[in-house]
């Protein structure tokens, strides 16, 4: 099934670049994003990028429409505990959601299901509705801890797809390494893409 929406998900953890370069793909290919970011996902933002997303969800989404120069419908961004939102609902699921970057505490709570944010509990529907959920988690080392959770989240048919470029395909700058950990998200997306070259191609 191709996809037509997705939720995407930035949490508190070093790894903004990917999110906006997925985000910026997905908007060129006209999918419909349903935006969620926590509040030290916003800090993360700011410090990583130029891009500083303040005030309330209708705000945000505004910023996230200039700062793309994207369709005004394809964007819609929720607050972590707006309830009502599509992303709340089996009844409204999304195709699929990734969460990039995720946090260890984020995976967490998405291995045991407490959904105390809208984040959480987007990711609870995703799973419960036996969708595609992609998880990113950017920590370096993984304790036992981190480890024990996503295997129980890998059994349960998540993918967990860790920020690690390759350097095979040539790399001119870090814009390569970024396309080249989205590439690996398109493809588990089932996006056609040719920002990154493949194992094998001519470069």
């Amino acid at each position: 099934m191709s996809i037509e929406t997705l939720t995407l998900a930035m949490t508190g953890a070093s790894g903004v670049p990917y999110t906006l370069r997925l985000m910026q793909i997905c908007l060129q290919a006209n999918l419909r994003i349903q935006f969620l970011c926590s509040q030290p996902g916003q800090i993360v933002l700011g410090m990583e990028s130029t891009l500083k997303l303040t005030g309330n969800a209708q705000k945000m989404q505004q910023q996230l429409v200039a700062y793309f120069d994207a369709d005004p419908s394809l964007i819609r961004v929720y607050a972590k505990d707006q309830w009502t939102s599509p992303v709340a609902s089996g009844s409204s699921v999304s195709d699929a959601m990734v969460v990039c970057p995720c946090t260890m505490g984020s995976l967490a709570s998405i291995a045991t299901g407490t959904s105390d944010n809208l984040i959480h509990r987007a990711a609870d529907v995703i799973i419960k509705e036996r969708k595609k959920l992609i998880l990113v988690p950017r920590e370096t080392p993984f304790s036992s801890i981190h480890l024990e959770n996503m295997l129980k989240l890998s059994n349960l048919g998540v993918v967990i797809l860790p920020p690690n470029p390759g350097f095979y395909q040539g790399v001119n700058s870090s814009d390569d390494l970024i396309d080249f950990v989205v590439a690996r998200i398109l493809d588990q997306l089932g996006i056609d893409n040719n920002i990154s070259p493949r194992w094998g191609s001519s470069k």
